[in-house]
């Protein structure tokens, strides 16, 4: 892994250079593809009928481990959560168990994931059978914290439009039917709901249409809701609240109006206890201090379709922490931060405790096997 230190930091700091969102991320997906298929892996792209995902398969052993690798942007702000340190520490994961894959009985599988900011693209790919042969499946993540055995919430996303009827806002104003009034009361409705939301429960949302000139009475609206939930019951339960908030403005403005799923939902990440503590071990053995398993607990970090694929088999999602100055993910300042030098050890270091971690478990006879059964359980 040393020898590849250098390779590692210039992949995450030219993946960072040229930012790319979800679903066209091709100069990303290529750059981390590069230096797996210099080391001999099988790379196989696109796949899943995604552009921009692919499969690089190392070895040959009876137990095949995943290795999730992000390199999606977000819009306006660029690499504000770090994906270009996630790409690059699963490249050196993947690049530092081939060494040892032979010895170990072992098949490691990187997995381009592209889209998880946007379009769940680990949910498409679990849909397509891209995880069909995997065991288990590992991926870090960058915050400003270490937290071994990272949690997150269920989510949805929705379009919600409406349509009422233009008119001349001066001449004719009784003629028309208000669409944007129509999201004023949607919104007023679920602010008041915000103070009967259950713990774990948010909302949020933008309107992405309210009209196009002051003097027209808008005859089209819509807006742009995410809801979010400590598991898929919670989130259910929200979803059907949110509804009748959505109802409420078609009702009350007599427009008519649609919701639409924006992408699959992001089940809530459930980490592998056995892997989570293994993980654990190895942040203290390269000098790190991951918060405690209470703090892990009441610190649920957003949503991820990594979350969906922890569901079906045993996985985590670890967050490596880097020093952003005070700034969190999706802060500019986060973005700024993913290629200082903390970010650069946190690629490294990751990619060292990952493969650790993943090495644990092939030695492990016991565990070994009890990922292998579930893997069979779950394909039989």
């Amino acid at each position: 892994m040393v020898r590849r230190r250098g390779d590692l930091i210039e992949l995450s700091h030219d993946i960072h250079a040229e930012p790319e969102l979800a679903f066209s991320e091709h100069r990303s997906c290529a750059k981390t593809q590069a230096l797996t298929a210099e080391r001999g892996f099988d790379v196989t792209t696109p796949v899943g009928g995604l552009d921009t995902a692919f499969r690089a398969v190392y070895g040959s052993g009876s137990l095949v481990v995943g290795v999730c690798a992000e390199y999606d942007a977000l819009p306006g702000i660029g690499h504000a959560c770090g994906h270009n340190i996630i790409a690059a520490s699963a490249v050196g994961t993947a690049l530092a168990l081939a060494e040892v894959a032979d010895d170990l009985d072992l098949t490691v599988v990187l997995l381009g994931t592209p889209a998880e900011e946007a379009g769940g693209g680990k949910v498409l790919m679990l849909e397509a059978g891209l995880f069909d042969d995997i065991a288990a499946t590992v991926m870090l993540h960058p915050g400003p914290l270490d937290i071994a055995a990272a949690r997150s919430l269920a989510l949805s996303q929705v379009a919600v439009s409406y349509v009422g009827r233009e008119s001349h806002a001066a001449v004719a104003p009784h003629l028309g039917i208000n669409a944007a009034d129509a999201v004023t009361v949607s919104q007023v409705a679920i602010g008041l709901l915000r103070q009967q939301l259950a713990p774990g429960q948010m909302v949020h949302g933008i309107v992405t249409d309210g009209g196009q000139a002051s003097n027209v009475i808008p005859g089209r609206a819509e807006m742009q809701y995410t809801m979010r939930a400590d598991d898929a019951a919670g989130l259910a339960a929200l979803e059907a609240r949110m509804a009748d908030c959505f109802l409420a403005g078609a009702v009350g403005t007599g427009c008519d109006y649609d919701i639409t799923a924006t992408e699959p939902p992001y089940l809530e990440l459930t980490p592998d206890g056995w892997l989570a503590e293994t993980f654990r071990a190895e942040m203290q053995r390269v000098g790190r201090s991951p918060v405690g398993r209470e703090l892990e607990v009441a610190l649920p970090l957003g949503s991820t379709d990594m979350g969906n694929v922890t569901q079906v088999m045993p996985g985590i999602h670890p967050i490596v922490g880097i020093d952003a100055n005070g700034a969190s993910v999706h802060q500019p300042g986060f973005a700024a931060a993913a290629v200082g030098p903390s970010a650069d050890k946190a690629v490294v270091e990751g990619s060292i405790m990952l493969a650790r971690t993943v090495v644990a478990l092939a030695e492990n006879s016991a565990e070994r096997e009890r990922v292998l059964e579930l893997q069979r359980r779950r394909t039989s």
